[in-house]
C-alpha cells in the first residue's frame, strides 16, 4: 500500500486532475445553493412585503366592528377580540388574551392605563372580572400580550385566603361580578362583588378610593349614570336595588324586587328612569323620582314578564329610543318595543 510515501505530497500530474470540479453528496441536486452567512440567503430574509401583508392582517378599518367574548372552554378561559367585516359578512377573532378563571364582565373604557399612562389620546382598553377578586385591565391595541397593563385588588394570597368572602375596605375578597366605567370622570371604575361591597377604583393609582356595604348580600350589578358624573345604581341577592350619590353614601334610595337581580341600566333616552333584570325573568322599569321619603322606591311604570328563566343580559340601541334587547338562561334573545312605556316583542331568536 506503499504507507511509507502515505504523508507526502501527491505528484504534479495528480495536482493538476484535482483542480476539475470535485464531487460531493450534493452534486447530483441542480441549482443547490450554499452560504456561509444566513444573511446572504434570500429565503431566509424577511421582506418587506411579508411585513406589510402581515400588518394589514392586523390593521382594524374605520368599517370594521369590535367585539369583545369573554368565555370559558375546557376549563380554559380567554378573552377574545373579535372583528366583524360588514363588506364581507366575515367575522373573526383578531388576537386573544389568557383569563385567570371564568369571566363574569367585562367593560370597555378608553382611560390609558400601566405602560402607556398619562400619553395623549384616548385608549382602547377592557377591565376584566373573573371569579378571582382582583381586576385585570388588558390593552386591546396589544397583540400577543402576555400580562394586564394593570391589576386593580391585592395579590397577597395569604391575605385574602384569611379575609375570604369578608368585606374588606382596600380590596375585594370574592367574585367580582360587575364594573362599570365612569365616562364623565374617567379616572374612576366600579366593581360589585360577592363579597356585598361596591367600590370605586381611582384608575391613576390603581388603589380603591371609596368601598360601599349598603348591600346585605352578593352584589351583581352595578351603573354609573349616564350624565350624572357621582350617581350610582346597583343591585344584588338580596332583592333590592339601590341609587345613591357616591359622594354621600348614607343618603341611598331602595327598590325592593322580589328576586335575585342580574342586570341594571339607567335608560339613556331618559336618565330619570332605569331597567332592572331579575332571576325571574322579568324586567322592571322605574322612575328615579319616584321616591316615598326620600328612601323608599315607588312601584315601576311597568313590569314586562320577558323570559321563563333568568334574565342574564340586557340592553338597549344608543340612537333608537324604545328599542331593548334582552337574553335569558332560557336560550333565546328577545327585542322589545317599549315605547310610551307600552312594551310588546318585536322579535324572538335562539342563537344556536
Amino acid at each position: 500500500f506503499n504507507l511509507e510515501d502515505y504523508d507526502d505530497s501527491e505528484p504534479e500530474s495528480d495536482q493538476q486532475e484535482e483542480a476539475e470540479p470535485r464531487v460531493n453528496v450534493f452534486s447530483n441536486i441542480k441549482g443547490l445553493s450554499y452560504y456561509q452567512d444566513e444573511d446572504d440567503d434570500p429565503y431566509l430574509k424577511k421582506t418587506n412585503d411579508d411585513d406589510d401583508e402581515e400588518d394589514e392582517e392586523l390593521r382594524i378599518f374605520k368599517s370594521d366592528n369590535m367585539l369583545l367574548v369573554a368565555k370559558t372552554e375546557d376549563d380554559i378561559s380567554n378573552l377574545e377580540a373579535c372583528v366583524f367585516e360588514a363588506d364581507g359578512d366575515n367575522l373573526f377573532v383578531h388576537h386573544d388574551f389568557m383569563l385567570p378563571a371564568f369571566p363574569l364582565a367585562i367593560e370597555w373604557m378608553d382611560y390609558r392605563v400601566g405602560r402607556k399612562a398619562g400619553e395623549p389620546g384616548a385608549g382602547n382598553y377592557v377591565a376584566v372580572a373573573t371569579f378571582e377578586p382582583r381586576i385585570e385591565i388588558w390593552d386591546l391595541d396589544t397583540v400577543d400580550s402576555a400580562y394586564p397593563d394593570a391589576i386593580l385588588g391585592s395579590n397577597d394570597k395569604k391575605k385574602l385566603r384569611k379575609s375570604r368572602g369578608k368585606p374588606n375596605p382596600s380590596f375585594h375578597t370574592d367574585a367580582i361580578m360587575g364594573l362599570s366605567w365612569n365616562t364623565n370622570v374617567r379616572n374612576l371604575l366600579a366593581s360589585s362583588s360577592a363579597d356585598t361591597t361596591v367600590k370605586l377604583w381611582d384608575l391613576n393609582t390603581a388603589t380603591c378610593a371609596q368601598s360601599y356595604t349598603h348591600h346585605t348580600s352578593k352584589v351583581q350589578a352595578v351603573k354609573w349614570h349616564p350624565t350624572e358624573a357621582s350617581v350610582l345604581l346597583t343591585g344584588g341577592y338580596d332583592h333590592k336595588v339601590a341609587a345613591f350619590d357616591s359622594r354621600a353614601p348614607g343618603a341611598v334610595s331602595w327598590w325592593s324586587v322580589g328576586a335575585d337581580v342580574e342586570s341594571v341600566m339607567w335608560d339613556v333616552h331618559s336618565p330619570s328612569h332605569f331597567f332592572v333584570a331579575t332571576e325571574d325573568g322579568v324586567v322592571r322599569y322605574y322612575d328615579v323620582r319616584n321616591v316615598q321619603g326620600g328612601k323608599t322606591g315607588g312601584d315601576p311604570v311597568y313590569t314586562l314578564v320577558a323570559h321563563a328563566e333568568a334574565l342574564s343580559a340586557m340592553d338597549q340601541h344608543p340612537n333608537v329610543p324604545g328599542l331593548l334587547v334582552t337574553g335569558s338562561a332560557d336560550e333565546t334573545v328577545k327585542v322589545w318595543d317599549v315605547r310610551e312605556n307600552k312594551p310588546s316583542m318585536v322579535i324572538s331568536r335562539n342563537p344556536d
